[in-house]
């Protein structure tokens, strides 16, 4: 489950992070899992009305990640304020996309091709006349590759 958390007002007198939150739960029962993540839910809201937040349900999003093929396109049924929440196939969490079962496949190839165009412009930057230095293509290639690699 990924939430994002926002101001209930819009606008504060302080600056306010909004704040990314996962809530898991393993059971070999779906509608277990769907009960515990209900429970769950409704301590979520008691804790952003205790504070005055509010919950964007235009990005929050239910996932379940599993091998079992037999259920893969199966829905959980989770739901906020009585308002069932989207399932998302493959939630983007801290940056990283996750899968049905955990492969990370999806984003090693995002991430490969971003990796790949940058290595291309250090290629052309190294072999071209314009005397690039040792150092020079180091601090490129940290500048570029090593920080998207990361």
């Amino acid at each position: 489950m990924l939430s994002q958390v926002v101001a209930a007002s819009g606008e504060l007198p302080f600056e306010v992070e909004p704040y990314t939150l996962a809530i898991m739960h393993a059971d070999g029962d779906w509608q277990a899992v769907e009960g515990v993540l209900a429970k769950d839910m409704a301590t979520v809201g008691e804790y952003l009305q205790t504070w005055n937040f509010k919950l964007s349900t235009i990005k929050t999003v239910s996932a379940a990640f599993h091998l079992n093929n037999k259920e893969a396109k199966r829905e959980l049924k989770v739901k906020y304020n009585n308002e069932s929440l989207p399932l998302c196939s493959e939630p983007k969490y801290l940056g990283i996309r996750l899968d049905r079962s955990l492969t990370y496949r999806r984003h090693l190839e995002s991430l490969h091709k971003k990796v790949t165009s940058r290595v291309a412009l250090l290629r052309r930057l190294a072999g071209s006349g314009w005397d690039a230095g040792a150092t020079t293509l180091r601090i490129a290639t940290l500048a570029l590759v090593h920080s998207t690699a990361k």
